[in-house]
């Protein structure tokens, strides 16, 4: 294999194509990014078991061939020489690089044993389309409560349904849950998955367009292409939670507040509780106003902001990141929370456009009740 590319293109496709790298593996296959080098182009390819991130660059190919190469030390040294044209050629010991006046040697391993996702998803599959920042925007909206931790994995995950030409989206991590919908959606019929949200975020690094976006998946897979990237993941096999089952029919206390003052007063008293365990703040709605109030060893705070109030006074306390993570999420100048009790779920939406809606779980305390 030897080809010509340009060092600052190069330097991109590794960077972009080491995200599927695994980091903790016994494989060492698994670690490399394969470059195939054929026609006119170069393919990089990686895959960690889960995802596949596959990416084509323009190449002046002398000899084809593949090879696979560690993909986040391959990445890193090229993102060193990006100003240089970049010759790089094989054999069996390795990959020779050079650059400039200069030259490297990396080892590498047989692309024979690089393990494949299985065949892309093609037109014959299901699918469902969008434009590129309409699904930015869903994925921004909801990724960011999907599970971290392995008990429920397929928590980790965001549950999407096409349907009736509206796409929504549901993540939670068993703390709090997100919902949210984008309309104009087109497809090969009702298509329901639940894709790991890894995969979605790197999607959504993808899109910086308003074309449309077609994404195949079928019960196992799914697939997109944009531009020249490739991603292909496997999507998580089970039930998942439904919105139904858990969001207040009900609420006794709603609350609307400027969003830019609760996000200012939150993230105050979050620097007060920054590195306690449960991160907690408590909320004192009445007689139109709420009193923000939060203590630790570092100090306290009580800060109030305006409100509108409709039902009940209530004493609550809750996780303040969950609680700001929701408020930044939402969009408009005005939000709405609605409450049902200090130990029931509450939930935020945009005032005037609730598309997107948020539900938190509140923390008990002996503080927290209401003050009728």
């Amino acid at each position: 294999m030897k080809f010509v590319c340009d060092g600052m293109v190069l330097s991109d496709a590794a960077t972009t194509v080491s995200k599927a790298c695994a980091v903790k593996t016994i494989t060492p296959i698994m670690e490399c990014i394969k470059m195939r080098a054929e026609n006119d182009g170069l393919i990089l390819t990686a895959y960690d078991g889960e995802i596949s991130i596959e990416k084509k660059i323009p190449a002046d190919v002398m000899e084809e061939g593949e090879i696979c190469v560690k993909g986040k030390t391959f990445a890193d040294f090229v993102g060193k020489i990006s100003a240089f044209e970049v010759v790089i050629s094989s054999n069996e010991k390795g990959i020779k690089i050079n650059y400039a006046d200069s030259e490297s040697f990396m080892q590498t391993l047989s692309a024979e044993d690089f393990p494949r996702l299985g065949n892309q998803l093609g037109n014959n599959e299901h699918y469902f389309e969008c434009k590129e920042s309409a699904l930015k925007k869903l994925i921004s909206e909801v990724v960011f409560c999907c599970a971290t931790d392995e008990s429920r994995p397929i928590l980790k995950g965001c549950l999407l349904e096409a349907k009736d030409g509206v796409l929504s989206a549901s993540a939670l991590d068993g703390f709090r849950m997100a919902c949210s919908y984008c309309e104009e959606v087109e497809g090969s019929g009702n298509l329901k998955i639940v894709c790991p949200a890894r995969t979605l975020t790197e999607i959504s690094r993808m899109l910086d367009g308003d074309e449309p976006l077609k994404i195949f998946a079928d019960k196992n897979l799914l697939s997109v292409c944009v531009k020249d990237t490739v991603i292909t993941s496997r999507l998580y096999a089970g039930e998942f939670v439904r919105k139904e089952n858990i969001y207040p029919l009900d609420s006794t206390t709603k609350l609307t507040v400027k969003r830019a003052e609760m996000i200012d007063s939150v993230e105050r008293a979050s620097v007060l509780i920054r590195g306690d365990k449960n991160n907690l703040i408590l909320l004192d709605i009445k007689n139109g106003k709420v009193v923000i109030n939060a203590n630790s060893e570092m100090g306290k705070i009580e800060e109030t902001v305006s409100a509108t109030l409709d039902g009940k006074d209530l004493r609550i306390a809750m996780n303040a990141k969950y609680l700001l993570d929701a408020i930044k999420a939402l969009d408009e100048e005005t939000i709405k929370l609605a409450f049902t009790s200090a130990i029931s779920p509450f939930t935020l939406e945009n005032a005037e456009n609730p598309r997107a809606q948020y539900l938190i779980l509140p923390v008990r305390t002996g503080n927290s009740g209401a003050n009728n």
